[in-house]
């Protein structure tokens, strides 16, 4: 059976590590490039609110090549979905044999039955190798598999802001509200991932200012420290 190529919906944050873990493992598959939704207006990733250069040295410790579907703040359904269909176009063009974009999703039934709508009239297939684990488990190996994740983006109806900028660790999973689930699958929070198992090497990161958007996500900026910069620079 021919090995199986396969893009990755890559947010920087947990779930998409370890679906990029999950995949690698596999033997019939071949992980051959990230997809990543920026927003225009900040110049980060959507929702995580991760600068561009933290997701350039996330992308250059991981080996493979991004593609950028770019959207605008507040942007529709309608927008998001021409932006990912223009990027999943080039992302064709560079590996004409991929059918398979694959997701980090866990349990929201609606989320997954959105993806499936979506992408087989673009000739996509949605994979999803997470789908149905424990996510009180999933958060606990992520932190045993040597990962390490700050807080960037918390929900301020869910979850209380002071959890922003926090590192993800065993500390920080029990003090979250029993109403919250552990992965944040239900966008609790979002994260980034500055080291684990599936980079060539930690980066070299420090969080800074924060900031509420729209009187409800409380964002802290990660950025890098100086010796990444001096990396990436090489």
């Amino acid at each position: 059976m021919a090995i199986q190529p396969v893009v990755l919906a890559w947010s920087g944050g947990k779930d998409s590590s370890l679906a990029l873990a999950a995949l690698r493992a596999d033997p019939m598959v071949e992980v051959v490039a990230l997809v990543t939704t920026i927003t225009g207006d900040f110049d980060r990733i959507s929702m995580h609110g991760v600068r561009r250069s933290v997701l350039e040295a996330q992308v250059s410790a991981l080996e493979l090549p991004l593609i950028e579907a770019t959207i605008p703040a507040a942007a529709s359904n309608a927008i998001y979905e021409e932006a990912l269909a223009t990027a999943l176009a080039l992302v064709r063009q560079r590996h004409p044999d991929v059918r398979n974009l694959a997701f980090g999703d866990l349990f929201l039934t609606d989320v997954r039955a959105y993806r499936e709508r979506l992408l087989p009239p673009l000739g996509w297939t949605p994979l999803f190798p997470l789908w149905g684990l424990d996510t009180a488990a999933l958060a606990r190996d992520f932190i045993a598999a040597g990962y390490r994740a700050i807080l960037t983006c918390v929900d301020t109806t869910q979850l209380g802001s002071e959890f922003a900028g926090r590192e993800f660790d065993t500390e920080l999973l029990g003090a979250l509200p029993a109403t919250v689930d552990p992965c944040g699958e239900r966008g609790e929070f979002h994260t980034c991932v500055y080291a684990g198992p599936i980079f060539q090497h930690p980066l070299a990161v420090q969080t800074g200012a924060r900031v509420r958007r729209d009187d409800r996500f409380e964002y802290c900026d990660v950025t890098l420290g100086i010796m990444e910069e001096r990396r990436e620079a090489l």
